[in-house]
């Protein structure tokens, strides 16, 4: 059976638990053909990032048209865009049609807290990506910060949904906010993904994976629900088993050691 092809602009973490390379394995894990468009190139390891260096948006845009041109491209992620320009050029190139069923994961900050996206950036996504995104899919603190709240102000599921929906008013048609770094009584022991659009609100709940090994879980979702539509799955089918994947995956690596830090997930279930 000939693979369908998937296209992921993003970062490239040198620690390989994250960004593009964590894309790449969620794509093949899910028997997609993998494509790039290269952002930023970062210094980190599991540890934290220690550097980044940005790409042109020239250059990003030539990966998206030399890889479009030739691939029968049938879905498309974003993960780090690292400046306002980038976002707004990706925009440019969904505009077009060159990026269909567009899942938009707007990395703002990394788990060790280094920023990840220059001044602008946030508008950039709120008025030139998000409206043309099939799916946007920010964590909590993510969410927060697109919609200018203090995220410690988030104190259960309902001011969740707000912010999901606030999010919706932007133009995507589903936003789905990831419920990883939600720990409020009485969801201590659960992570539950709220998934909005105009026709509702869906929970994706489950169990919270007691693990140091969680870098990379935001990009692999958002690349798995990516990898469900171009399977031709809907967005919820998607998600369901974008949550799936990625709970089994923090549960195959519960006992890894790769690195003295937050390590890497086992996309392709080498546990088993």
């Amino acid at each position: 059976m000939q693979p369908i092809t998937a296209l992921s602009i993003a970062g490239s973490d040198s620690g390989g638990g994250a960004g593009i390379q964590a894309d790449i394995r969620t794509f093949s894990a899910f028997g997609v053909h993998a494509t790039t468009a290269l952002t930023a190139i970062t210094a980190q390891n599991t540890l934290g990032v220690s550097k980044v260096q940005t790409l042109d948006p020239d250059l990003v845009e030539a990966q998206v048209r030399s890889v479009t041109s030739d691939f029968d491209v049938v879905a498309t992620k974003t993960g780090m865009l690292a400046q306002a320009s980038t976002v707004e050029r990706v925009a440019a190139l969904a505009s077009e049609g060159l990026l269909p069923h567009l899942v938009v994961d707007p990395v703002l900050v990394s788990t060790s807290g280094h920023v990840l996206m220059e001044d602008g950036g946030v508008e950039a996504y709120r008025h030139a990506l998000f409206p043309l995104a099939e799916v946007v899919t920010p964590n909590l603190r993510e969410a927060a910060v697109l919609c200018g709240v203090d995220v410690r102000d988030v104190a259960n599921l309902d001011d969740v949904a707000v912010l999901a929906r606030t999010l919706l008013t932007l133009g995507p048609r589903f936003v789905l906010v990831k419920g990883g770094h939600f720990a409020h009584a009485p969801n201590v022991d659960r992570a539950p993904d709220l998934l909005v659009s105009l026709d509702g609100l869906t929970v994706f709940d489950g169990p919270r994976v007691d693990t140091r090994n969680d870098h990379g879980t935001g990009c692999s979702l958002s690349s798995a629900i990516a990898a469900g539509l171009g399977l031709g799955r809907d967005v919820t089918d998607a998600t369901r088993d974008a949550k799936s994947f990625v709970l089994a995956a923090l549960t195959g690596a519960v006992s890894w050691r790769l690195g003295e830090g937050r390590g890497p997930i086992d996309h392709l279930g080498w546990s088993e």
